[in-house]
């Protein structure tokens, strides 16, 4: 049999050699060019790979694995196929005139920063901007690095009430990113109909969620106004709307269920908001005297604790002291026992079988337990904690995926999936099947699995997909 890492080497001393920039074709055959690199390497590949095929498969039925490559991952494969030829329709037109908006705002914020300072310099430079903060203008220095001073959005953040450059400054890093990694990279993505053929990639995490790439469309930022804007620029073509399903708080529904946890279960249930029951559980107070404060900070000890986030993390996302935010920590899983004990068990069963499994039995492994420095062995303990509550949504949305996908095929519908970030769903629906398209997403995704909680969705339609989220 060929070893795979030997086949370059072969075709090497044959004299064969690649031809760079050029795409490879898995079906190309052997027979077409006998002196093609790509033609031989990849029959090679091909023969390779089927003599693999019988001890693959019998390993996958072994480990209890069988089920989720021949019925979520396999048939994922032709859904995510689709879905890239689909591609995601945006308006060339709104975004080059948005980028054009965002460089005179970023060449007015240079120019009124260098009036604050009294001279011109290299605002992107780290040593420059430096040199200028905690020398020229006196600034304290809140960190230094081996090459002089800090300057990230930490340090910046903190240096805000001594000058009126800093605000400034965030917001020109802010907008500058904003154009250059989103509407700078997406223009040139483009095809030439009008839409958006982004990559996904399906072995690549190690949790099991998708990933995209060229350009990756999950990572539009949503959390700013003028980052939401971008959203705006995907519109449906030919008068068709783009709706929107998302999978409502699903990591904390799942997380309910594997920890059997009867304060959270009886939650969602009974329909509560699971922010305001925590902030009722951790700050002792009735649900009708829940502030926004409270279930702000409930919020995020919520999907903090998902993370096995510690006191230190806590206090910085709510701006608290580390011993207030351990206070939270120590509370929520005094009155959540049903998730303590799942996150002591799971924790000890990792380390004990050397992985943890979602509940498809997808399965990550976690060598960092056995790991001699403590600083890996806590952080593998938070990867036992995670992985079966992401693993189990992205195995959940995955089966979604490929149900709406059939769903769509046998009704004959000609509306389309065009796009997944993580818990969300996106569909070109054409204008008169949109009852019809809801009715699927709704249940197709809110019954993939019985849990002890409601899986449910919030599901929007517009004519941008910044109007259905």
């Amino acid at each position: 049999m060929w070893n795979i890492l030997y086949i370059d080497e072969y075709l090497e001393k044959r004299g064969i050699t690649k031809e760079k920039n050029k795409q490879i074709d898995l079906f190309t055959g052997i027979e077409e060019d006998e002196n093609n690199y790509d033609a031989i390497k990849n029959d090679l590949y091909s023969y390779c790979i089927s003599k693999i095929y019988d001890v693959t498969s019998k390993k996958l039925e072994e480990e209890n694995l069988l089920d989720l490559f021949n019925n979520i991952e396999m048939p994922l494969v032709q859904v995510l196929g689709e879905m890239q030829f689909n591609g995601m329709p945006i308006d060339k037109d709104e975004l080059v005139a948005f980028g054009n908006k965002l460089k005179e705002q970023i060449e007015s914020l240079k120019q009124e920063i260098y009036k604050s300072v009294g001279e011109e310099f290299n605002i992107n430079s780290t040593q420059q901007l430096g040199k200028v903060l905690f020398e020229k203008l006196g600034l304290p220095v809140v960190k230094k690095t081996k090459t002089g001073y800090s300057t990230d959005k930490d340090v910046l953040e903190k240096l805000e009430e001594y000058h009126d450059i800093i605000p400034k400054l965030l917001e020109y890093r802010q907008l500058s990113k904003l154009k250059t990694t989103y509407v700078d990279s997406l223009k040139e993505k483009i095809d030439e109909d009008g839409r958006i053929h982004t990559t996904f990639m399906q072995t690549v995490t190690t949790t099991g969620r998708l990933s995209s790439v060229e350009p990756n469309l999950q990572n539009i930022p949503i959390r700013l106004q003028i980052g939401k804007k971008i959203r705006s620029f995907f519109v449906g073509q030919n008068n068709n709307s783009i709706m929107d399903a998302d999978y409502s708080q699903i990591e904390l529904r799942v997380l309910a269920d594997v920890a059997n946890d009867s304060v959270m279960i009886n939650s969602f249930n009974e329909g509560i908001d699971i922010h305001k029951t925590t902030a009722s559980q951790v700050f002792d107070v009735p649900l009708n005297e829940v502030t926004d404060e409270m279930r702000s900070h409930a919020k995020a000890v919520n999907f903090g604790i998902v993370y096995g986030i510690s006191g230190f993390g806590l206090a910085k996302n709510i701006g608290t002291s580390r011993k207030k935010a351990t206070e939270y920590i120590e509370k929520y899983l005094n009155k959540y026992q049903g998730i303590h004990e799942f996150m002591n068990n799971i924790v000890k069963e990792a380390t004990e079988n050397g992985y943890v499994s979602t509940l498809f039995n997808r399965r990550r492994y976690i060598p960092e337990l056995r790991e001699k420095n403590k600083n890996i062995v806590e952080f593998g303990k938070r990867i036992a904690m995670n992985t079966p509550i992401q693993g189990t949504a992205a195995d959940i949305i995955k089966i979604a995926m490929n149900r709406i996908y059939k769903a769509l095929k046998d009704n004959n519908l000609k509306s389309k999936l065009i796009m997944q970030v993580h818990d969300e769903l996106i569909i070109e629906v054409i204008p008169d099947e949109e009852d019809k398209v809801k009715s699927i997403m709704k249940k197709e995704m809110e019954n993939v699995v019985s849990l002890k909680v409601p899986l449910t969705i919030d599901l929007n339609v517009g004519k941008s997909w910044y109007d259905a989220h």
